[in-house]
């Protein structure tokens, strides 16, 4: 058995009843194979793919708070750091139902590669609560917030580990946090990131993610003899991330036809009109059943159907394992050229599997969406130095990171035989990385 099946196996043995955290482990490692098998005596003498699945620490506690009906209510929180080789432990907070230990691991895995393909100094890790949001009031948002961080800030730093906001966790969450994290630990810091501008918060941080996307999809595009001007692009979700996506493919010259929520779906001829989309996602906080009032040439529908639309370009921006096999065939059959994921590991492995078969450009979302924390660690940046800087340098920095990464991930997949697999690319790239900073600390 190969060095990669046996760690695969002890994986699943060691972790049971984690099925996302398996998929994001097998997806990784799979894609490595090349690498390993050219290193294989060296890295299992040191363990290496086994420090390498397991994270540094994982935090479980408990999240007591009290209603607007006086009624105490119990979450658990959970905070997973798993890298800390090139840098402090990075990634957001998820606050949604379906949190538990298996998808906040996935996710901090994932991590470790997205933090190590922005090219700055960022470990991995990941966080969150079972916790909803939504239907909450503002005040208990503000009770579990306070008693989330209450337990939270024995464990991060501004040089220790530093979360953002994620599913669920958005400036008002993280402002809610960030004023608790302050005044138990009397430390005015650069710990969280998504913060509000008026305290530390950094320009272009709620487009960074949609718009890295767009950036770096343009660049596989122009790769590949192809643009995004002209393109017609079917977007799934209607949250921060395909926002702002869907913005940027307008400034691009694209046109962006359909966006979706848990409810159903919208598909707009004319194109989606972001200042609608913005007034009932970000203003209103409603459904996208709205939407067809302020449109009357738009469809609305109850569901699933993104990917049954007609589009040159896929960006699913909304949640796990969205596009599924069925998904795959459908963009195949529409003439569909390029997928890349704005949520994480949106596309499920036979997806991928089926859009790569055929030829279709696949970006996975630890390259694809790597935007957000990029510009996360911009911010860390600018705290430590008390400054703040302009949107035009922050816009084309981001930019600039985008580009650089997609040409890392294209040479990294040339250099292993494995020309134009992205997902491989992105893999050993980010890789690379991190084994050289963990050889070079030793047997930690």
């Amino acid at each position: 058995m190969s060095y990669v099946d046996e760690v695969l196996e002890r994986v699943v043995k060691e972790n049971p009843y984690e099925p996302e955290f398996h998929q994001a482990v097998k997806e990784v490692l799979d894609s490595l194979r090349p690498v390993v098998e050219k290193n294989e005596e060296q890295f299992r003498r040191d363990a290496l793919l086994e420090r390498l699945v397991n994270p540094e620490r994982q935090i479980k506690f408990r999240v007591p708070w009290i209603d607007d009906n006086g009624q105490v209510q119990i979450n658990t929180g959970y905070r997973v750091q798993f890298n800390s080789a090139i840098g402090p432990y990075k990634g957001g907070l998820r606050l949604h139902p379906s949190v538990n230990l298996s998808i906040i691991k996935f996710l901090g895995f994932e991590q470790i590669f997205k933090n190590s393909l922005t090219g700055l100094p960022i470990g991995g890790g990941k966080g969150g609560s079972d916790f909803d949001p939504k239907g909450k009031s503002d005040r208990e948002i503000m009770k579990f917030c306070q008693s989330f961080m209450t337990e939270l800030s024995k464990y991060i730093g501004a040089d220790t580990d530093v979360p953002a906001g994620d599913i669920g966790t958005g400036a008002r969450e993280i402002g809610y946090m960030y004023g608790q994290y302050k005044r138990i630990r009397g430390l005015f810091e650069g710990v969280l990131t998504g913060k509000g501008l008026s305290y530390g918060g950094s320009l272009v941080r709620t487009e960074a993610t949609g718009y890295g996307l767009l950036y770096i999809t343009d660049e596989m595009l122009k790769s590949n003899g192809h643009s995004l001007e002209g393109k017609t692009v079917a977007v799934s979700g209607a949250g921060n991330v395909a926002i702002y996506a869907i913005e940027k493919a307008g400034q691009l010259g694209a046109k962006v036809v359909t966006c979706s929520d848990s409810n159903g779906w919208v598909y707009d001829p004319d194109g989606i009109d972001v200042a609608v989309l913005k007034e009932i996602k970000e203003v209103k906080r409603h459904r996208l059943t709205e939407y067809k009032a302020y449109r009357p040439n738009s469809e609305y529908h109850e569901g699933k159907g993104v990917w049954t639309v007609k589009c040159d370009v896929a960006l699913p921006c909304a949640t796990q394992n969205e596009l599924n096999l069925e998904d795959a065939k459908n963009l195949v059959a529409n003439g569909t050229i390029a997928v890349a994921e704005g949520a994480n590991m949106p596309t499920t492995p036979e997806a991928v599997d089926y859009l790569q078969r055929n030829g279709v450009l696949f970006l996975p979302g630890k390259a694809a969406n790597a935007g957000g924390v990029a510009t996360s660690a911009l911010e860390m940046s600018q705290n430590s130095e008390r400054l703040h800087w302009s949107f035009e340098r922050m816009d084309s920095t981001l930019k600039s990171l985008m580009v650089d990464l997609f040409h890392n991930l294209e040479a990294a997949a040339k250099k292993y035989g494995v020309d134009g697999n992205y997902v491989a690319g992105a893999n050993i790239a980010g890789f690379e990385k991190v084994v050289d900073a963990m050889n070079a600390q030793g047997i930690v």
